[in-house]
This record gives structure tokens, sequence and C-alpha cells, in this order.
């Protein structure tokens, strides 16, 4: 059996996921938690194969997760769920460790299908990751302003955009009111923009937020 810990704030979609994954027959989640905290706490008594995570938590973001395993010198295979398309979120999950990601929108069948994949020892990458990644590779000097913030830059833009104030911002990614306010200058400034409504417009024009 492949077992399987899921990651993500939302209980009806963890729910969901517990329900099409039992389905598979080869596959027993055994446990599923809305944060980091929740999910050290769970691995000190459950054993894992493979991690499906959410990129969007309280506190620590999917990617700083990742990175927190790695450090820590966990062996978990992590196939990154995500609200977020592709070409957004993808390549910098990739990067951090993920085995693989898909949007929440995915059939259950090719969810199953990826953590069979990970499981296996090999990447889930779908086709518009492959072109992404592709992309990256023979036009690293052609990558649009956004695609050059860092992990907490791009997530402070897109939670500005979406309408998130500063002290909502601070909360949900367990930060100070101020770093958020470090961030938010480091995006203006790299983007050339003045302030949140072209932030917001910029977010918009280049498909960051729905």
């Amino acid at each position: 059996m492949i077992r399987v810990i899921i990651v993500d704030d939302h209980a009806l979609i963890r729910r969901g996921l517990r329900e099409t994954l039992g389905e598979a027959g080869d596959i027993e989640v055994v446990g599923d938690v809305g944060d980091y905290g929740e999910l050290r706490q769970l691995l000190r008594t459950v054993e894992c194969d493979v991690l499906l995570l959410d990129v969007n938590l309280p506190g620590r973001s999917g990617l700083d997760v990742l990175r927190a395993l790695a450090d820590e010198g966990r062996r978990i295979r992590t196939l990154v769920l995500s609200m977020y398309p592709e070409d957004q979120y993808a390549i910098r999950a990739l990067k951090s460790g993920a085995q693989g990601y898909l949007t929440k929108s995915a059939d259950p069948a090719q969810i199953v299908a990826a953590v069979r994949t990970v499981y296996a020892g090999r990447k889930y990458i779908t086709p518009e990751i492959a072109q992404a990644l592709a992309d990256s590779l023979t036009e690293p000097d052609q990558r649009l302003p956004h695609e050059r913030l860092s992990d907490r830059e791009y997530q402070t833009l897109t939670l500005i955009a979406s309408g998130k104030r500063l002290s909502e911002i601070a909360a949900q990614l367990a930060l100070s009111p101020k770093t958020v306010s470090v961030y938010r200058a480091r995006v203006l400034e790299k983007l050339g923009l003045g302030s949140n409504a072209e932030l917001t417009s910029y977010a918009i024009r280049n498909g960051l937020i729905d």
C-alpha cells in the first residue's frame, strides 16, 4: 500500500481527496492535516510514502514546507496539489524539492496516477509544466519580471493583488507587518510599479489572479 498524508487547510478538500485516493485500492491515507505544525506532529508517529501538499497554507507555505522537510533530512516524496495554474507555481515547487505538481481541478484519476508515479520514484510533469521548464532553460533572459521574484515576494504579490491587507498577509504568512512591507517594497521596485493598484493591474494582466 502507498501511504499518503494530505496537507491542506480546507477540511472539505481533505475529505474529498481522502475519498478519491481511498477508492484506488493500493493507496491508504494515513493522515490529513491543515498546516506544517500538525504535519510535524503526525510524522512523529506515522510513516508516509507520499505527501500530497497544498501551496497556500497558513503560516509556512507549501514551498516553505518542502524546504523544511529537506532541511530535516526527511525523504518523503511530495506531490503538490494547488489551486494555482502550473505556470505560476509548478517550477518553483519542483525547484524546492517536489516530485510533481497538479492543480486541484485535475481529474481524480489523474491525481491517483500522479501519486503512483511519484511513489515509484519518478517525476510527475504535465505537458504544461514540461513546456514551462523548456522555456525557462532555453530563454532564461526572457522571463517576465514576476518570474524573477523570490517565493516570498511572489506570494506577497499575489496576496496583495487578491485584495489582502498587509496585516492579513502578515498573519497568513506568519510574518510581521513590517517584514511584509519590505517584501511589498521589493516587489514594487522589481516590477517597476508605484502602488497597490498598479500591482493589482499587473497581476490581472499577467493572469496571476482570477
